[in-house]
């Protein structure tokens, strides 16, 4: 969040006048009986505020509206929720998602490897069990939009789960991807859900396949292009994922000509305060899925 010289507050992209904040100030005194997520809707429905879809950014609003009172510019009403902010969502453990006997060979031995959407409830639910329990980073609600796969391999004349993609809305700010694309802030904010980050990647540990990780973000990046724009109305040009160097290498993504720009500030998507100072820095990869998306992402 940025407050301006001229009394507006830039957010995600969006610009809000001083009218834009004494309406939103309005609705959070008059529906202050109402939950913050209940508040969040009411202020993108009053501001239209939308997706390239027509969806609310109920999500993102929330987050602004915990901005501003943090500022003390409005007052929301408790959270409602007993949990701590940032505590971990709990994630229920079935037999589904207990280790399985080992797969190893090559990706060559266990075409066709395919990709499928997480969908239904029970869909999600294995998806999120098996992120909290083997991938380092847990299960953790992305910020802003996402879209989850399983991906799978033939195993014995059956489809076997393999692992688990997410792809999400991107970082707002990384200095050297902002540098190499050559935008400014307003240009980036106009632009930015044009990219979307692959912000969970696990292959699941009881799997050991040469080059299976390769196969399967070519195969992603040729259907997630037309899978985001049908279910969010925009089509991205542009993919970015962030490598912690102390744990991986990035084969992977040099594998699949995936562009290593350089490295964060180790600071984190909500540090605006620049309080986290020992966050670990991670490498960030990009891959264009469009020949001219710079000039895209630039407005040009």
């Amino acid at each position: 969040m940025k407050i301006c010289n001229d009394g507006t507050i830039s957010f995600c992209g969006r610009i809000f006048s001083e009218a834009d904040l004494a309406e939103i100030t309005d609705i959070a005194d008059t529906f202050s009986a109402l939950s913050r997520n209940e508040i969040a809707g009411t202020v993108c429905e009053c501001l239209d505020w939308c997706r390239a879809n027509g969806k609310y950014k109920q999500r993102e609003c929330y987050e602004f509206l915990n901005l501003l009172e943090d500022q003390g510019l409005i007052s929301l009403p408790p959270v409602k929720c007993t949990k701590p902010r940032g505590s971990r969502t709990r994630i229920s453990r079935t037999l589904a998602g207990e280790p399985q006997s080992p797969v190893v060979g090559a990706v060559n031995d266990f075409m066709p490897v395919s990709l499928s959407a997480v969908t239904d409830k029970e869909e999600q639910n294995l998806w999120k069990e098996f992120i909290e329990r083997y991938h380092y980073l847990g299960f953790k609600v992305p910020f802003g939009v996402h879209m989850r796969y399983f991906f799978h391999i033939a195993l014995n004349g059956r489809k076997k789960v393999a692992g688990c993609l997410q792809f999400s809305s991107p970082a707002w700010r990384i200095a050297c991807r902002d540098r190499w694309i050559g935008w400014d802030d307003a240009v980036r904010g106009a632009n930015l859900q044009r990219i979307i980050n692959n912000s969970r990647f696990l292959i699941l540990p009881w799997v050991s396949i040469r080059n299976l990780a390769t196969k399967v973000l070519s195969i992603a990046l040729g259907s997630i292009e037309d899978d985001w724009a049908k279910r969010y109305g925009i089509r991205p040009v542009l993919v970015e994922t962030m490598v912690d160097p102390s744990r991986y290498e990035g084969t992977c993504y040099k594998a699949g000509n995936w562009i290593k720009l350089g490295s964060t500030s180790g600071r984190g998507r909500m540090d605006r305060k620049n309080v986290r100072q020992n966050f670990c820095p991670k490498t960030v990869y990009v891959y264009p899925l469009h020949h001219d998306f710079q000039n895209i992402l630039k407005g040009v």
